[in-house]
């Protein structure tokens, strides 16, 4: 695959991977935390905040795994 089109694919994949997550962490968080208390909301949502770190790291990865062609 073409460096520039890597990461141009990476690019809206990781856009798209941020919104989705961002929605479904809010989602779940809404709907499963609402009667628990303050100190597990922040708990969880502090986590959840976090985690979309690693596969965005991957992705990142990926995008320039391609990236040096040999001269």
């Amino acid at each position: 695959m073409v460096p520039s089109f890597r990461k141009f694919v990476g690019m809206v994949v990781l856009v798209v991977f941020v919104i989705v997550y961002a929605l479904v962490a809010m989602v779940i968080g809404d709907m499963t935390l609402q009667q628990s208390s303050t100190l597990i909301r922040l708990a969880y949502f502090a986590v959840a905040g976090l985690a979309w770190v690693i596969p965005a790291g991957a992705i990142i990865w990926w995008m320039e795994r391609g990236g040096k062609r040999p001269t």
